[in-house]
């Protein structure tokens, strides 16, 4: 469940207290996890922190990506499809070198499901374009070039969390995060004119978004 979809949702949920807190998955990068393909976290370490380190917030970090195919690795992206394909069969998720990583990465994805059924998530921030963690937007293949190509689309383990009902919302959700934060902190005012990314006139123009979700 894509939660820019539903946000009426955010609005329904108890406000989280110290002792009952929201509990949210996010993506290992984005917590300052060096589980990225050359052992880094890419820079996005603490991105999120404004959101993560409330107290009224207990985060459960997760990065498929390290779970199935160790760090550091080889780039992988999804072949012939997107997330949901690749569970179905009918995509791959291969290397620059064109090495086959589909079994590690639905491993990866299958425990990342679990821990999050485990914890009892709430809901999901994931690292958009990455072949595991999309929600928005991934690579069409191979995503060397320039630019590199892209499609709408979802990772492996963003397919599985969305078959498990976990709702899920991207970094580069502007709008729907300034719902959450709205909810996490009385003094916050959200940008009225922030965008969740499928909603940038680009984004629209260039990437038409066909995939049925499970509903």
């Amino acid at each position: 469940m894509r939660l820019v979809k539903h946000p009426e949702l955010i609005a329904a949920w108890p406000k989280p207290t110290a002792a009952d807190p929201w509990i949210i998955m996010i993506s290992g990068c984005m917590m300052g996890f060096p589980c990225g393909v050359d052992g880094t976290d890419y820079g996005f370490g603490g991105v999120l922190d404004d959101i993560a380190k409330r107290d009224t917030v207990r985060v459960v970090s997760f990065c498929p990506e390290d779970i199935g195919l160790g760090t550091p690795r080889t780039m992988p992206d999804i072949h012939g499809g997107d997330g949901f394909d690749g569970l179905a069969g009918h995509a791959r998720v291969l290397d620059e070198h064109g090495s086959d990583l589909t079994d590690g990465m639905i491993a990866g994805a299958l425990a990342m499901a679990a821990k999050a059924q485990e914890e009892q998530v709430r809901f999901a921030i994931l690292m958009d374009m990455s072949a595991a963690c999309g929600s928005q937007v991934i690579a069409d293949g191979c995503r060397s070039g320039e630019p590199p190509p892209r499609q709408r689309g979802v990772g492996v383990a963003t397919a599985v969390l969305a078959r498990v009902g976990i709702p899920l919302v991207s970094q580069r959700d502007h709008r729907t995060l300034g719902l959450v934060r709205a909810r996490l902190d009385a003094k916050f005012v959200a940008d009225p004119e922030a965008r969740d990314h499928h909603e940038i006139p680009w984004v629209r123009k260039n990437l038409p978004d066909d995939r049925v979700w499970p509903t």
